[in-house]
Order: C-alpha cells, then structure tokens, then sequence
C-alpha cells in the first residue's frame, strides 16, 4: 500500500530505509466510495491526503451555484484544503471521490511529529508546496491571457489520463466554460483533424 507514496517521497528527497518506514506509518489507510466526500465546505480540513488509487476534484461553489474546480487528484498525487489545514479553519471547498479510490491520510499532529523527528519531511512539504504554488500561478495566468481552445488543448495534452476518466462537464467545470462551449471546443478540434 504505502510503496506509491515511498516512490513519491523519494522522487522528492533522500531518506533511509527506516525514516522512510517512520513517515509512512504515520499514514491511515482509507477506502473512498465513488461520490464520497472526503471535506465539504464548512468543515475543518484535519488531513492531507496521497491518492494510491482512484480520482478526486477539489471544488468550491459560487454565490450563483456553479462549481468551479480546482484541480483534480488521480494516483500519485496529494490533496487537501491547505488553508483549512494550515489555519484550522471552515473550508470553502469540497473534495469529492469521482472513482472508487484509496488513499493514504496524515492527520496534522502526525505531520508535526514528522518536523520535528524526520527533519527531511518539512524540506519534502516545502518542495511540494512550491510545486503546487508554481502550478496554481501558471494556472491563474493561463486563464487570464489563453482562450478557452488553449486551455482546453494544453489540458487535454498535459493530462491525456484525466480526459479519459472525466466527464465534459467536470472538464468544463475546471477551464470555466460551460458544458455546451466544451462541445463546440471539440466539434472544432475534431473538424481540424
């Protein structure tokens, strides 16, 4: 079970065989139902997740009632509301299994033991985080200055295996154009090739 999140941690820095064994079993192990809720908004977000197995989206709801969709979690990846996390605060967002999923949970009190026993594990978070905030500020200037056609297109080339395990919908959902402008996207593609 843990031998994905191993890879994962060792991708990012270099721990020995036991350190390694110490962080991981500060991990719970979890079985997610397709269309369970792993946070919903208004609740504290108590974990941050690695996903072994399945895919997630991470959304928030607008004062209109439409989803806006922050990213998607398919295996080897993390999730979890870092701002309800970090600051012990209500979440704005949910996190929703899309497919039966599994997932290797750290409670905040774990990862603070981690700091302070594993130093290697604060420079681990450190460099995910930086990944994350440099994913996120590509993302914003992609949908100030691209057309939704470019965003379409990058997505669906830098993510071939999200376009296959997700609806138009939750795809449309995460470039901010509605279901029925997606379709047009693709009639137009398909009319290219």
């Amino acid at each position: 079970m843990t031998e994905l999140l191993k890879k994962n941690i060792t991708a990012h820095i270099s721990l020995s065989d036991p350190e390694i064994g110490t962080f991981c079993n500060l991990f719970q192990h979890q079985i997610i139902k397709k269309k369970s809720f792993l946070l919903r908004e208004g609740e504290v977000c108590k974990f941050e997740a690695f996903v072994v197995k399945g895919l997630f989206r991470v959304y928030h709801i607008d004062q209109n009632g439409f989803e806006q969709i922050l990213y998607f979690a398919i295996e080897n990846w993390w999730i979890t509301d870092i701002d309800s996390f970090t600051n012990e605060t209500p979440s704005q967002l949910f996190i929703e299994a899309l497919e039966d999923s599994e997932i290797l949970l750290i409670a905040k009190k774990e990862k603070e033991y981690a700091y302070a026993n594993l130093p290697q594990i604060e420079k681990l978070f450190r460099i995910m985080t930086q990944k994350t905030h440099v994913a996120l500020q590509r993302r914003m200037i992609d949908n100030l200055s691209k057309t939704a056609d470019q965003r379409y297109l990058e997505f669906s080339t830098k993510y071939p295996q999200l376009i296959q395990r997700l609806s138009n919908i939750q795809i449309a959902a995460y470039l901010g154009i509605t279901n029925v402008f997606l379709s047009n996207i693709r009639k137009k593609i398909a009319l290219r090739k």
